[in-house]
């Protein structure tokens, strides 16, 4: 489980990919245009770009999956090495007549003893479905409803939970309708699913034959056996995410339409003082007219209706059932499927457990972690603390701590919006703290210095359940504090000037000469060379790595620090970002040459140490003023 910091600067990282490859405003205009509902004929230019194709190899070799091969035995290290414009020449080549390779069916083991089926894709299917997911992406997140949370930038469960917490305790709405749709990822129509896409204005025919093509490529099962699906999309894919929220849209706008978004012609709306159409009136009149009135909350293809009483939640029941089934082909798991009363009963939403307690005079939320990710969780820890006790040397102990570490983090971020996740926390760390003591036994102790962990300090320091491993600190699992579930505030929006403004600000490079840079050709060289380029230009803020200097784009140089003539890769940890002086300095090995270069850089005793520190990881001799 991501820790919630790390999440949000990897959606940061994602939207400066964007800036380093000039795609920014091109993205932009999608989105308005969509919101505007205008018609998209034209896309494959976009996809089939420079930029968009470097953009995706760039988003590509930070995914974790990366390494994970698919049939074609590719990882994204078999693709680094490729020269930039044959890399680019090979995915254009992709789009003219695309045919995806067999996805690598993969069976994920789940709690319960059943197994989860994921599809992996080629490497190079996997970078085409990048591409178009790029271009996608922006068009349908201005038709995709404000309360669809899953697989979209800058949302997340917290805000799906945070939704649900105003249902309950601000409207009061205390009947909610559970349903479970049936194998959704394996069931999707794909006619119906064009069709969306269709109506959503994605009319560029060749494209739309593309993403035919990706949902009907084989699957490869681990026996060797090869099927060829008729629905469904392949869990695993790149695209699939989006693919299944289209699906999913019409649902969303179907319930709005049903209260929120009902028309109400003799009782008109007014705006509030921030310009947004109050409903109040129209609300008032639909409850006088006995209409059911129902709120939907989503993340991916888990979804909960929030309803007033139990007579329309029953018959929103029923009404749901029937339109899943009519409109998008898709049954629902009846033993799974119910309406709760959440005075009485809790009702479980990604990982929580939700219930309305009596509160003075009005309901408020009481949440848990449900049972089975309490029991997950304390299972997995157990695992780590086990493996801990038999690690074979000190390196081996510590990666297991860090592994420990990572997932009571991991849990505390996510779950800490649990109004009562101090008391499921206690409960596991009862159960850790005898584990603890008898698998590690003396090897576990109060004493121990948290210098060099800062992290931990800083959120643990204070907790007298703190214990060390040797010299290293295990963050104890019962110390955790509740924070509030935040709505995501409407103004963030990935594809909008203002709603960037906070990551523009923080930028603070020259985009003018990046994206030149991004566009300059540098001879053959690698994919991986000229994206780490860039990364380094932003990493260093447009300065050069040892004098410190403001580099115009005449004067940027990507110097490698183990050359290759020695065995040194385009790694980005081996390359640096100097001014072209710096750079001649950096391998002159002639008295002349040196003295000519020192005399033109004027270095101080501090940058000259950078430099010789270069000089030494080249080879070469340490200069002396």
């Amino acid at each position: 489980m991501m820790p919630v910091t790390q999440e949000k600067q990897r959606k940061h990282k994602k939207i400066r990919h964007i800036e380093y490859y000039d795609l920014q405003g091109t993205f932009d205009k999608l989105y308005a245009d969509s919101k505007q509902n205008k018609v998209f004929s034209k896309l494959i230019p976009i996809v089939t770009s420079k930029e968009n194709i470097l953009l995706a190899y760039r988003n590509i070799k930070r995914n974790s999956g990366s390494n994970t091969y698919g049939v074609d035995k590719m990882t994204i290290k078999d693709i680094e090495k490729i020269d930039e414009e044959k890399f680019i020449e090979i995915i254009r080549k992709k789009f003219e007549c695309y045919r995806p390779k067999a996805v690598r069916r993969v069976e994920i083991p789940k709690p319960n003893g059943k197994t989860r089926p994921l599809g992996i894709p080629a490497m190079w299917d996997r970078i085409v479905q990048q591409c178009l997911l790029q271009v996608l992406e922006p068009i349908c997140e201005a038709k995709f409803h404000e309360r669809s949370n899953g697989f979209r930038p800058n949302r997340g469960a917290e805000h799906a939970i945070a939704q649900s917490y105003v249902m309950i305790q601000k409207n009061n709405l205390h009947f909610v309708v559970d349903v479970d749709i049936k194998g959704f990822f394996d069931n999707v129509n794909h006619a119906k699913l064009i069709k969306q896409m269709w109506q959503m204005g994605i009319r560029d025919k060749k494209l739309l034959c593309i993403v035919k093509e990706m949902l009907k490529a084989p699957i490869k099962l681990p026996s060797g056996k090869v099927i060829y699906p008729t629905m469904g999309t392949p869990q695993g894919g790149l695209l699939s995410p989006l693919l299944s929220n289209i699906v999913l849209n019409e649902l969303d706008w179907w319930v709005a339409s049903q209260w929120e978004k009902m028309p109400a012609h003799t009782v008109p709306d007014y705006p509030n003082n921030k310009g947004v159409m109050n409903r109040g009136n129209a609300y008032r009149a639909f409850r006088r007219g006995k209409l059911k009135e129902m709120h939907i909350v989503r993340y991916a293809d888990d979804f909960k209706i929030f309803c007033r009483n139990k007579n329309d939640a029953n018959k929103t029941f029923f009404a749901v059932k029937t339109w899943l089934a009519e409109r998008l082909k898709l049954e629902i798991s009846e033993e799974k499927s119910k309406v709760v009363n959440l005075k009485n009963c809790y009702s479980e939403f990604l990982g929580f457990k939700l219930k309305a307690v009596e509160k003075g005079n009005s309901y408020v939320v009481k949440s848990h972690m449900c049972d089975k990710a309490i029991n997950k969780s304390r299972d997995r820890l157990k695992t780590l603390v086990i493996r801990m006790s038999h690690a074979k040397d000190n390196s081996e102990e510590a990666m297991f701590v860090n592994l420990y570490n990572a997932s009571v983090s991991g849990l505390h971020n996510y779950y800490k919006i649990a109004t009562h996740i101090n008391l499921d926390c206690a409960e596991i760390s009862r159960v850790m703290i005898a584990v603890h003591k008898n698998r590690l036994r003396k090897r576990i102790t109060k004493q121990g210095d948290l210098y060099g962990f800062r992290y931990i300090k800083s959120q643990y320091g204070k907790s007298a359940q703190i214990r060390f491993v040797g010299d290293k600190p295990l963050i104890p699992v019962g110390y955790v504090q509740h924070k509030n579930p935040m709505w995501k505030k409407r103004s963030i929006n990935k594809y909008t000037p203002d709603g960037r403004e906070e990551i523009h600000k923080k930028l603070q490079i020259n985009t003018k000469i990046l994206h030149a840079l991004m566009r300059a050709n540098d001879g053959n060289r690698s994919v991986e060379y000229m994206d780490n380029r860039l990364s380094l230009y932003s990493a260093q803020h447009g300065k050069c790595s040892v004098s410190g200097k403001m580099l115009e784009l005449k004067e940027i140089h990507c110097h490698h620090k183990k050359p290759k003539h020695l065995g040194g890769t385009d790694k980005y940890r081996n390359l640096a970002i100097v001014h072209h002086i710096v750079h001649k300095l950096i391998h002159a090995t002639t008295k002349e040459t040196i003295q000519n270069c020192l005399t033109q850089l004027q270095l101080t005793n501090i940058q000259l140490q950078k430099l010789n520190n270069l000089r030494k990881e080249a080879d070469l001799f340490e200069i002396v003023i």
